[in-house]
């Protein structure tokens, strides 16, 4: 008996989608796989290549790292100038949205300088404002969309100098038509739980019932079903559009606490 027997949940990681659905096939729960979002590299990596050539001329005072997969990227576009750009990179402070980012480093025998208290854009600039900022040079490696800009203008009013780079873009990679039936599914009571592991999962249901006129299906799905999140960000992300995660790790933001936070409330319901 699996702690999870009889769980049918929808997961529309981006990814880790294999990892995750099997994890929690392991525990004996049903994974619909439903991947919404799927990272790409840049159509033109120019900008990027040309913040890498910065950066290794002359390492940044502070290099904040807010995902995994940016550093990653910057990592595999750095190319034969990659020994070069670890180098200028363990010569700057870097510092850390949460652990993923963390690990990246660790990947490359590095540490970070500084971690944000909670993993999210205002953590780390709270992390920062605890140091001068005025006239330093700021690495900001940033994500797809606007979610962090407020970041980089706050450090531009603290007088920082700031180089902000995106690394990597996201395309959609379900077709409509599925994510349509998987709204559709949600307002018929046919999945019992949903587990978000980024906020673009979430823009693209939300931008899909529009497309399709399904905006009271998903708004009804969402009410009747349990959801699960990995972290603040995610929090934030659910708030915008008027929910929130019942189901989510208390401190530990990676997919194993999250499974157990899924089998705890499972637990808890049957």
């Amino acid at each position: 008996m699996g702690a999870l027997d009889g769980l049918t949940i929808l997961v529309p990681e981006s990814r880790e989608l294999d990892l995750f659905a099997g994890m929690l096939e392991a525990q004996g729960a049903r994974a619909l796989r439903c991947p919404l979002v799927q990272i790409v590299d840049l159509e033109d990596g120019s900008a990027a290549q040309d913040w890498i050539a910065r950066m290794i001329a002359a390492p940044f005072d502070f290099t904040v790292l807010l995902t995994g997969e940016g550093l990653r990227r910057l990592l595999t576009l750095s190319g034969p100038r990659r020994a070069d750009f670890i180098s200028a990179l363990s010569k700057t402070r870097t510092v850390t949205r949460g652990p993923k980012p963390a690990r990246a480093l660790r990947e490359i025998g590095l540490a970070p300088g500084m971690a944000a208290a909670e993993p999210t854009s205002q953590g780390v600039l709270e992390e920062l404002e605890e140091e001068e900022l005025k006239g330093r040079r700021i690495g900001v490696q940033l994500y797809p969309g606007e979610g962090a800009l407020p970041l980089v203008q706050a450090l531009k009013d603290h007088g920082a100098e700031v180089f902000p780079v995106t690394p990597y873009r996201y395309v959609t990679q379900t077709e409509s038509e599925e994510v349509a039936a998987t709204i559709k599914n949600l307002a018929a009571g046919k999945i019992g739980m949903i587990a978000f592991t980024s906020s673009p999962q979430i823009e693209r249901l939300f931008a899909v019932a529009r497309e399709f006129g399904l905006m009271l299906e998903l708004t009804q799905g969402l009410a009747k079903t349990p959801i699960a999140a990995i972290g603040p960000v995610m929090e934030k992300a659910l708030a915008a559009h008027g929910l929130s995660s019942a189901i989510h790790p208390e401190t530990s933001f990676h997919l194993k606490p999250m499974i157990n936070a899924i089998a705890e409330a499972w637990k808890a319901k049957v």
